[in-house]
């Protein structure tokens, strides 16, 4: 399965944007077994961004500026949750239905870097290929806290009401069956 493309991410009707005018994210396979993740996130002189922690686990990580990935099951009602922060942590766990059964999943650790200009925010999140296994569809969101303390929930669907990344509305990018080979 190759996924190459780019989807764009947008708030809910209800939610502030502050200075943020547009959020893409980039999907793509290097080819060496790795599934890379771009967020670009355009007007983003008043971005707050997590200062570096240092690479690993955190909790929490959605508190503030955070990148997000949301894979569902092929089949059933399971699905997992990733969070990528500006400051190097991330987060990974497993859910057994719509906010049940949370556990922390244990992956090989991805690479999160990011970087920004005056106008532009960049984070990239590199994921073994095995984390994405046989998903059925892909939710891909962000956290967007400004330094005025004006935050924002882009992604690329909700469901009506307010902001719910795990709801299933949000899950609205179809992925392939995996290939046999």
């Amino acid at each position: 399965m190759h996924v190459q493309r780019t989807a764009s991410l947008i708030p809910p009707p209800r939610t502030p944007a502050g200075s943020i005018h547009r959020i893409d994210v980039r999907w793509f396979e290097t080819g060496d077994g790795m599934v890379g993740l771009r967020w670009l996130v355009h007007g983003a002189a008043m971005l707050r961004v997590p200062p570096f922690a240092g690479r690993g686990r955190g909790d929490e990580l959605w508190l503030t500026t955070c990148c997000e990935l949301f894979l569902r099951d092929r089949e059933g009602t399971g699905y997992r949750e990733f969070n990528f922060s500006p400051s190097g942590r991330w987060a990974a766990y497993r859910f057994t239905a719509y906010r049940e059964g949370m556990a922390e999943l244990d992956i090989p650790p991805p690479e999160v870097s990011s970087g920004s200009g005056q106008f532009i925010f960049v984070l990239t999140a590199m994921l073994d290929r095995t984390v994405i296994g046989d998903a059925g569809a892909a939710g891909l969101s962000a956290v967007i806290e400004e330094k005025d303390g004006t935050r924002s929930y882009w992604a690329l669907a909700h469901p009506a009401g307010k902001p719910d990344f795990h709801d299933p509305a949000c899950f609205a990018l179809p992925l392939p069956a995996r290939g046999g080979a």
